[in-house]
């Protein structure tokens, strides 16, 4: 009788120690799926982002009229004879607002 109960009792710790360790590899299977979701997403967006890029560099590389607008929007540029107006940011020259009435 003792045999089979330490029998029996080394089955329950092995079932017990496959259950745990099964336990454990989904989670960490679970954890590893949702990381290469993640890291998917990330190479969609990386994706565009190149392509995005390299769009800018070959009209940097074959476009004028790019490169003209840049300089003028980025580096505030102008052609000899023009003339640049500037207006202040935001409300500094807006009307005050009206106060409330009771």
């Amino acid at each position: 009788m003792n045999r089979r109960l330490l029998g029996g009792g080394a089955l329950l710790l092995v079932v017990g120690a496959l259950t745990l360790y099964g336990v454990n590899a989904v989670i960490r299977v679970s954890h590893l799926r949702r990381e290469m979701e993640s890291m998917e997403r990330d190479l969609v967006m990386l994706r565009a982002r190149t392509a995005d890029l390299t769009r800018t560099v070959d009209r940097l590389r074959t476009d004028p009229a790019y490169i003209e607008k840049l300089a003028r929007e980025e580096l505030g540029y102008v052609r000899e004879g023009e003339t640049v107006l500037k207006f202040p940011k935001g409300g500094a020259a807006a009307a005050p607002a009206a106060a409330p009435t009771r």
